[in-house]
């Protein structure tokens, strides 16, 4: 049977001062992630990850960056992307990034790649949005012929071929890094990671997953399914209640450019409830929402996406230190 780990994932929200009209130092913001990195890999959380975005409210637009400075500064924890916008990345630079970062932190690299669920990333680097799901999908098919084979050739419609070439360093697992695919809730995604054999990290649709890897002749003993969460832990109710404000926040930040009504208290309530998607509150409830889905989809990994709307530094290491001591207990 798998090991069951548990994450702490991240975005490097960055605050809003309201009365100034300007978002947190990065800089300071950086060396905060660094410290709760540092944080979870002393209490033995098993992987860390951090995703990529390229808007003004994130600090991260480069996760393998960050991610190595983390790797010098911590011994056990796993390092991850969750995720690399893979669909508007060139998979030969995404695999020397974390290859590189595999060999610095002693082989603790894995690599999380989506399609973006944010399409900065596209015009940024010239990509045109009418080529989103076949961009994503070329790209995927050679990542992984990359990360599994020593010479590759390989020939797609909207990259150049690469002809009997190797990609440099090599990870230490024999060049072969962990990849995970992120999906969110459509068959075809779920369809996407069974067929690959790579482990799903989101909750809709997994019993089709499993059904899906196992028609397409996987290993079920290698099966890897894993969640990433809204998160936040706190036994101060108070902190709970006035995270609100952080969350709304960040929601209607986002939803403001995708057409989503104001967020209200009764969906932050609703989400916090048993049945809802928000794994916030104190120990106990967080646990007993965990340990329910583990149970309920045969998880793997959860990943506590903690950071959404940028709550402060002091309640953020707070929340890192309940989940790598109480919760853990009554998950593992």
């Amino acid at each position: 049977m798998k090991k069951f780990e548990i994450g702490v994932g991240m975005f490097g929200d960055l605050a809003f001062d309201k009365e100034t009209r300007k978002f947190a130092d990065p800089q300071q913001k950086l060396q905060e992630i660094l410290a709760e990195i540092r944080l979870a890999d002393e209490l033995g959380i098993d992987v860390f990850a951090l995703g990529e975005h390229h808007r003004p409210d994130y600090v991260v637009s480069s996760p393998e960056m960050v991610l190595s400075a983390a790797a010098s500064i911590t011994k056990n924890i796993k390092l991850m992307s969750a995720v690399t916008v893979l669909s508007s990345a060139e998979p030969v630079k995404v695999y020397q990034d974390f290859s590189t970062l595999d060999l610095i932190s002693g082989g603790r690299a894995e690599i999380g790649v989506g399609r973006g669920s944010f399409i900065e990333s596209f015009p940024l680097f010239g990509y045109d949005l009418d080529d989103y799901h076949e961009l994503f999908e070329e790209k995927l098919d050679l990542l992984l012929k990359i990360n599994t084979q020593e010479n590759v050739t390989w020939k797609g419609k909207l990259r150049a071929p690469m002809e009997n070439q190797t990609v440099y360093p090599r990870a230490t697992n024999n060049g072969k890094l962990p990849v995970w695919i992120a999906v969110g809730g459509t068959p075809e995604s779920v369809l996407r990671a069974a067929r690959l054999g790579l482990p799903r990290q989101f909750k809709p649709l997994i019993d089709f997953y499993k059904k899906e890897y196992l028609r397409h002749g996987h290993n079920p003993e290698e099966m890897q399914i894993g969640i990433h969460s809204h998160t936040l832990v706190s036994e101060n109710p108070e902190v709970i209640d006035g995270y609100f404000e952080n969350y709304a926040a960040q929601m209607n930040r986002i939803g403001s450019s995708r057409g989503w009504s104001a967020y209200t208290k009764m969906q932050y309530d609703g989400g916090r409830s048993k049945e809802g998607a928000l794994f916030i509150g104190n120990s106990d409830e967080v646990a007993e929402k965990i340990n329910m889905v583990k149970e309920m989809f045969g998880l793997t990994r959860y990943i506590a996406h903690m950071d959404v709307g940028a709550p402060n530094h002091e309640v953020m290491m707070k929340s890192i230190e309940l989940f790598g001591t109480k919760v853990a207990e009554k998950v593992r």
